[in-house]
């Protein structure tokens, strides 16, 4: 048996996002209030320009200790390579991006415009999901290596 889920099916769709040009300590604002690690950052058109997370704001304390902040907004400090995923990137593959790399969130993208994220969470639970033990873990385990085959590894 496989998995057929998808980005598409485990994305989450209502987001905190930010604009370019928003003030850095509103931006900060939104990440404490609303408890999360970073947001996207779109236009206008909901085009992704990058993502601002709790990293970024660990450069511009970095710069603040050093230098004065030349500007106070957070466009210098938008993370613009970090990784995006498809709608069609299926659920083994965005595991394998989120165990070799070190983002918390993968924005989903359709034609370079935002249409949601998956965090690590969303991706252990429909992992859960689909391998839920009826019986005892070991079962799982098997039933797990079972989903997909040898020939068909995650795509990266």
């Amino acid at each position: 048996m496989k998995s057929d889920l998808t980005a598409r099916d485990i994305m989450v769709t209502k987001l905190v996002t930010l604009r370019p040009g928003m003030d850095i300590f509103e931006a900060i604002d939104l990440l404490l209030k609303h408890r999360i690690s970073g947001a996207p950052v779109v236009d206008h058109q909901k085009n992704y320009l990058g993502i601002f997370s709790e990293r970024c704001c660990m450069s511009i304390l970095v710069e603040a200790a050093y230098d004065q902040l030349p500007t106070s907004q957070i466009d210098g400090f938008v993370d613009r390579n970090a990784a995006t995923i498809s709608e069609e990137a299926d659920l083994f593959t965005i595991a394998h991006v989120f165990r070799d790399t070190h983002f918390r969130r993968l924005p989903v993208l359709r034609d370079g415009v935002l249409v949601g994220q998956i965090s690590r969470r969303d991706v252990l639970k429909a992992i859960h999901s689909v391998i839920k033990p009826t019986t005892g873990h070991e079962s799982a385990l098997l039933y797990l290596s079972s989903l997909l085959e040898r020939d068909q590894q995650p795509i990266v």
